[in-house]
């Protein structure tokens, strides 16, 4: 089956054709970086990470651009509130980036620009708007003239009319246009700036990406991604902007987006109380058990977030990982013999699990769909195991396909996520009262149980090694 994506342009699934044969060329909006990446944020960052694996699991050359807006009104606000000069703000905030994205298993992109590192090639393109008569200059601003790009709405859905009737901006009486939009905002006092041809300024939000991505990817690259709230006006400002300047040659070829995601039915908003950041949900929970949990709907569908859906993603994942654990005792024990039927059973579920799998990625990466792929693989290994506990081929190759099926959804099913906990103090104090307990159960030689409490615990990331001197544990690493 040929992999189908859906297209936002086009409002439809359509067959997958690279630009270039073998290779993709992927643009996928990053942070703007005034402060932690909160939860929706992470559910478009898991996504495109997903997607980007898929296709290298295809055999693609994968280029992956994410970039960092580093300047923005936000991040001036925010810097002026922490007395914190906005540039160093930036930086702050992108480090912080790097560790949510690690414990999420989201893998560097290609390349990550930076905004601020790319004022040239901005003003080039700005310049160039202007002298094709789609952009103009008002005292030291330069916007983008809508009325003049014939097609301006056309990833939205969206027209001039309605968007002149819906508008809720202020009207800028010095513009063509109520929504003609900044390319460059002239300078004020003590905000980052850089010279230009118009003065001393800084750039819009929008012409930073048609920058970046060009000098990156290329005219007519292949994939260009974002949360479903980019639509519009950022992706549609983009569109405008950068076909303007290519005069008419396609910007990319593909636009997906994923849905909202809301918290206990109702979107996330300060105002409402329930804005949290990946870094608190990562206080609490593992950041595998977040990503199985922001994976386990299909990306276009809405996802709600609550705790209990968290509780249930984390059981989801141990059941995959037991499989695995539950496989792996029984391929380390001595040999046995081996059972045809089973053995059979074994590969012919490896090659349905493989099948199952890439159907459903290949029909708008369906992530919800693969997960059944990964659990009907499980349950079978479950209950060969069960049957004939010990080592095998057929074993060995479907917990093979189950590990690297696992691994093209970015989970490592082999070592168990450690559920990190708000103080370590807490941790060392509540293990060393099941230690004393561990030690009192061996005192009464009652081995069953002190095993199974260093087993328990293994299992949880936590190792327990009974040395001369004593029983000691550690954080597994």
């Amino acid at each position: 089956m040929s992999l189908k994506l859906y297209n936002t342009m086009t409002r439809q699934k359509e067959q997958f054709q690279p630009r270039e044969s073998g290779k993709v060329a992927m643009y996928v909006c990053g942070p703007t970086t005034y402060n932690f990446i909160h939860v929706g944020n992470a559910r478009m960052f898991v996504v495109f990470d997903m997607i980007r694996r898929y296709f290298m699991y295809k055999g693609y050359d994968v280029n992956y651009v994410q970039n960092f807006t580093d300047v923005d009104d936000k991040i001036i606000k925010r810097g002026n509130e922490e007395g914190m000069e906005p540039l160093a703000l930036g930086q702050k905030y992108i480090a912080e980036y790097f560790k949510d994205a690690l414990a999420l298993n989201i893998l560097p992109a290609t390349v990550h620009p930076k905004a601020t590192e790319h004022i040239p090639e901005m003003i080039g393109i700005i310049e160039g708007l202007i002298s094709s008569g789609l952009a103009y200059e008002v005292d030291g601003d330069v916007y983008f003239a809508v009325d003049h790009f014939p097609n301006y709405g056309k990833l939205s859905g969206r027209t001039l009319d309605d968007m002149k009737a819906g508008a809720r901006v202020e009207v800028d009486k010095r513009k063509h246009h109520p929504m003609d939009f900044a390319l460059w905002k002239n300078a004020k006092p003590g905000e980052p700036s850089w010279e230009s041809p118009w003065g001393k300024g800084r750039p819009g939000w929008h012409i930073e990406c048609t920058a970046m991505s060009l000098k990156y990817l290329g005219a007519g690259f292949d994939i260009h991604g974002g949360g479903g709230d980019l639509v519009f006006p950022h992706h549609e400002n983009e569109i405008a902007q950068t076909e303007g300047y290519l005069k008419g040659e396609t910007f990319a070829h593909y636009w997906m987006h994923n849905a909202f995601l809301t918290i206990n039915q109702e979107k996330m908003s300060k105002s409402l109380g329930n804005f949290f950041t990946t870094r608190e949900l990562l206080e609490k929970s593992a950041g595998e058990v977040i990503r199985f949990y922001l994976l386990g709907t299909h990306y276009r569908s809405p996802l709600d977030f609550d705790d209990q859906n968290l509780v249930m993603a984390q059981k989801g994942l141990e059941r995959l990982q037991t499989s695995i654990r539950l496989a792996q005792q029984a391929l380390e024990r001595e040999g046995s013999s081996v059972n045809e039927r089973i053995e059979a059973e074994l590969f012919q579920a490896g090659k349905d699990a493989r099948e199952a799998f890439g159907k459903a990625m290949d029909d708008d990466f369906n992530s919800a769909l693969a997960y059944a792929a990964l659990f009907e693989l499980a349950k079978t290994m479950n209950g060969c195991v069960q049957e004939n506990p010990g080592p095998s081929k057929g074993l060995e190759e479907a917990q093979k396909t189950l590990l690297e099926l696992g691994g093209v959804l970015g989970f490592d099913l082999l070592h168990p996520a450690r559920v990190p906990v708000e103080n370590d103090e807490i941790l060392s104090q509540v293990m060393e009262v099941v230690m004393q307990i561990r030690s009192r159960t061996r005192l009464k030689k009652d081995w069953e149980m002190a095993d199974f409490i260093r087993d328990a615990l293994k299992e949880k990331g936590i190792i327990i090694e009974d040395t001369p001197q004593g029983a000691r544990w550690q954080i597994k690493k």
